[in-house]
């Protein structure tokens, strides 16, 4: 399974403001810490924003903060947002299937399987989940924040 860049994005976003909560985040914070493109950022933070996420204030001093608790942000749901129907192969949608094996095949059934299990996992991680580690999370993002280049950790 792969998420679009779009849904990574989103969820960066989301997980920095409830680093920051309850502070006000700028779109400018996103693009310095993560190092996004800011129209993607904006767009983004605006989608979020009209789905109820996150709360957005307009002009000098404006930017935004999340809508709802963290713990009540659902990663599926952001996701099911952002990449809206998680068709793998073209018989998930009926309408547009040209394969013959459709209803006989049994790795369009696997595969519906598969998604229907990583859309579980997701369904049971929240926005306070993936941002349980904040102290980690901020000590990483600190000399982002300050324009300095974080210092690479090794996988262990």
């Amino acid at each position: 399974m792969k998420l679009t860049s779009y849904s990574n994005f989103a969820l960066r976003s989301l997980q920095l403001a409830a680093l920051k909560a309850p502070d006000l985040i700028r779109v400018d914070d996103v693009v310095k810490v993560h190092g996004l493109a800011r129209p993607h950022v904006v767009k983004i933070v605006h989608e979020l924003g009209r789905a109820g996420y996150l709360k957005t204030q307009r002009g000098r001093g404006g930017g935004f903060r999340l809508a709802r608790p963290a713990a009540d942000i659902v990663i599926g749901d952001v996701v099911r947002l952002t990449e809206g129907p998680l068709d793998l192969v073209e018989c998930f949608t009926p309408e547009v299937n040209t394969c013959p094996l459709i209803g006989v095949c049994k790795l369009s059934k696997a595969l519906m399987r598969a998604t229907r299990a990583f859309m579980e996992v997701l369904d049971d991680l929240t926005l306070a989940d993936i941002a349980s580690n904040r102290g980690e999370l901020l000590e990483r993002i600190a000399p982002l924040e300050q324009g300095l280049t974080a210092p690479r950790r090794r996988p262990a």
